[in-house]
C-alpha cells in the first residue's frame, strides 16, 4: 500500500490535539473521503500523509517511492493556455512526444466529460469545469497518492455536483485518493469515509 498511517495525532505547539488515534490505510484504486468539523484537521492530515507534515504522535509508512498528487481548493491555471494543454504537459514531461500526450489527454478529458472544452482557455472555463480539470491534470501525473482539498468549497451547488460526479471515477486509474471535505454529496460519491470528529 502506498501509505499507511498507525496511531497518527498532531498538535500545533502547546494546543489541543486536532485529532488522534488515526489508523488508516490508502488503498489503490479507492477513494477516501475525510471529514469533520470545521478546525477538526483535515487539511492537516492531507499534510501529513504528503509528508509535509511529521505528526506529533503516531507513525505513517510510505512506499519507497512513493509519488504525491494536490490537487487545490482553488483551481490554479495558466490563464491563455487551452484545457488540452493543461493535461497534455504531465504526459510530455513524462516523455511522450506532443502527438501521444494529445491523444492521451483527450481521452483523460473526456473522462471527465470536458470533451467540449478541450480547446477552451483556462480563464474561459467555469469553475466546476475549471477544477474537474485539475482532477484529470492531477491524475495525468500518475502519481500514487492523490489528495483533494475542498474540492467544492468554492462552487455554487449545481456546479460542486459536476465535481462531485466525477469524484468517483477517480479511483478507475489506480490511484489512491484521499478527498477533505465538508460536502455530504462528495462525501457519498466517495468509497470509505474517515471523520476526524471522531478522532478527537
Amino acid at each position: 500500500m502506498p501509505v499507511t498511517l498507525h496511531g497518527v495525532g498532531h498538535a500545533f505547539g502547546d494546543g489541543a490535539p486536532l485529532f488522534t488515534d488515526v489508523d488508516l490505510t490508502l488503498h489503490r484504486g479507492s477513494v477516501c473521503a475525510i471529514v469533520g468539523p470545521s478546525g477538526s484537521g483535515k487539511s492537516t492530515l492531507l499534510a501529513v500523509v504528503a509528508g509535509m507534515v511529521t505528526p506529533r504522535f503516531g507513525q505513517v509508512a510510505r512506499a519507497a517511492g512513493t509519488r504525491v498528487g494536490w490537487v487545490f481548493q482553488n483551481p490554479h491555471g495558466v490563464p491563455r493556455r487551452t484545457a488540452l494543454d493543461h493535461v497534455s504537459l504531465a504526459f510530455v514531461a513524462d516523455g511522450a512526444s506532443r502527438v501521444v500526450a494529445d491523444r492521451r489527454a483527450r481521452a483523460l478529458l473526456d473522462r471527465f466529460d470536458l470533451t467540449p472544452r478541450v480547446g477552451a482557455r483556462f480563464a474561459e472555463l467555469s469553475g466546476g469545469e475549471a477544477q474537474r480539470l485539475m482532477l484529470a491534470r492531477g491524475i495525468a501525473a500518475e502519481p500514487d497518492v492523490l489528495l483533494v482539498d475542498e474540492p467544492t468549497a468554492q462552487l455554487d451547488r449545481r456546479t460542486a455536483a459536476e465535481v462531485n460526479r466525477v469524484i468517483g471515477s477517480l479511483a478507475d486509474h489506480g490511484t489512491a485518493v484521499l478527498v477533505a471535505t465538508h460536502d455530504d454529496a462528495t462525501r457519498d460519491a466517495c468509497d470509505d469515509v474517515l471523520d476526524l470528529g471522531e478522532h478527537r
